[in-house]
């Protein structure tokens, strides 16, 4: 038998450290404790480069928090010897950009990680007729997955995925973060300065919730996040103020303010085009089939599953209310009902993929962590179920055996079907996967 295919663990938003390249020595400008919203505050002239100039802002690497442990434990079981390790590279990106610039980044690496796999002399010279690689997204880095699919599968160089949490129909917490600077997509408290760089990140609205429940609009508003129409002057306020302190030629108060609704309208309509492509997502076309993608999504949590937008003065406004957090997935007497649950940030029918059969959903749930993951469980307690699923021992388990192919001899791998699909009717991508 070949080895498996090299890995590549792409992680979620505001999870890889950034560092500002200009300084010598550079200097870390973002990372788990530290960060500094002003130097990673986007250009409103050019949204790839940063606000405070000269600057040269790269990405780092990811947040060992909620990464390293399964990186080391892939690297530790996917191989069949220790002499034959399967490589497992960890893909740091700049998580502030639109999702189609890293994309492109990815691709690159997929062919880095192809050609350095081809050194390692037990790799050849199967590996070198049909090189493959396998893809594994957390939250975010699962919207980057389906997009470079999209956009490279034609290229024929991915084998199996996996998704954890992702929020590929979008968040409510991308709402609150764009708006009031504090969201489940992080744990710092609110800020001024961070609510200002949130609605310069494009990465952000690319974020936003596409589905129609739990959305209540009043007449006369339009209907989707999407649409610039929907949300409060404050966002614009904020971007003309970037204009003014940042912009080489800012104009005066009525350029600064057309120049803040054109940067507005382009990022929600970036976002919206990209939503579009990775609900098209024709796996076929990528090369792969339903099968070799496992959608893990986090349930049994409470999580934000609404959100009223009200009228004041004539002008829409957000109101967020601690009434529109719920889990119903034990207690609901429908599955409509079951469906008002999420891992925390992303509600479950955000995390619903249009590419893949309902049917195929995996749900874990944070009772899914064993007896000795007391850290874990404390820091869900703490931090969120979805920031610290990707350290989920079982998940571990679960995600060799899709990527190997090995059964399971010992049943210790599980999972749930999703609301409303009988256990008969369950089709996850792993045969004999028994139910938590």
């Amino acid at each position: 038998m070949p080895p498996s295919n090299p890995v590549i663990i792409i992680p979620g938003v505001t999870a890889t450290y950034l560092r500002d390249e200009y300084p010598l020595p550079p200097e870390i400008i973002w990372a788990v404790v530290r960060k500094s919203y002003e130097r990673a505050s986007l250009h409103p002239d050019d949204l790839r480069y940063e606000a405070r100039e000269p600057a040269r802002v790269t990405p780092g690497q990811l947040y060992e928090i909620a990464y390293e442990e399964i990186i080391e434990e892939l690297r530790d079981n996917l191989g069949e010897r220790e002499d034959r390790p399967v490589p497992v590279y960890p893909f740091g990106y700049d998580w502030r950009l639109p999702l189609d610039q890293i994309e492109a980044r990815l691709a690159d690496f997929v062919e880095e990680v192809i050609d350095r796999t081809r050194l390692m002399r037990h790799y050849h010279p199967s590996y070198a007729e049909n090189p493959r690689v396998d893809l594994i997204g957390h939250s975010m880095g699962g919207l980057l997955i389906a997009g470079y699919l999209e956009q490279y599968g034609d290229r024929g160089q991915i084998g199996k995925v996996v998704s954890l949490a992702s929020p590929f129909q979008g968040s409510f917490e991308a709402v609150i973060k764009v708006t009031t600077g504090t969201a489940n997509l992080g744990t710092s408290p609110p800020s001024s300065r961070e609510r200002k760089a949130a609605r310069l990140t494009p990465s952000l609205y690319h974020l936003l919730p596409s589905f129609a429940r739990g959305i209540v609009v009043p007449d006369g508003l339009p209907k989707d996040l999407f649409n610039p129409g929907l949300w409060q002057p404050s966002i614009l306020k904020t971007i003309a103020q970037f204009v003014h302190r940042h912009a080489v030629a800012p104009g005066d108060e009525t350029a600064r303010a057309a120049r803040a609704r054109e940067i507005f309208a382009a990022l929600l309509e970036a976002a919206r085009a990209h939503r579009t492509r990775l609900d098209g997502l024709d796996l076929a076309a990528a090369g792969i089939e339903a099968k070799d993608w496992l959608c893990v999504v986090g349930v049994d949590a409470v999580t934000r599953v609404g959100l009223e937008v009200v009228k004041r003065n004539g002008r829409p406004e957000f109101a967020f209310r601690s009434s529109d957090r719920d889990n119903l997935w034990e207690t609901g007497s429908t599955p409509k009902e079951k469906k008002l649950t999420g891992d925390g940030t992303v509600p479950f029918e955000g995390a619903v993929p249009k590419f893949l059969p309902f049917e195929s959903l995996v749900c874990v749930t944070p009772d899914d962590y064993g007896y000795w993951e007391l850290g874990d469980k404390a820091a869900t307690r703490l931090g969120g179920f979805h920031g610290i699923l990707p350290n989920m021992n079982m998940l571990h388990r679960l995600i060799v055996r899709h990527l190997t192919g090995r059964p399971d001899r010992h049943g210790n791998t599980w999972g749930r079907p999703p609301p409303g699909v009988a256990e008969p009717d369950w089709k996850p991508p792993l045969t004999n996967l028994s139910k938590g």
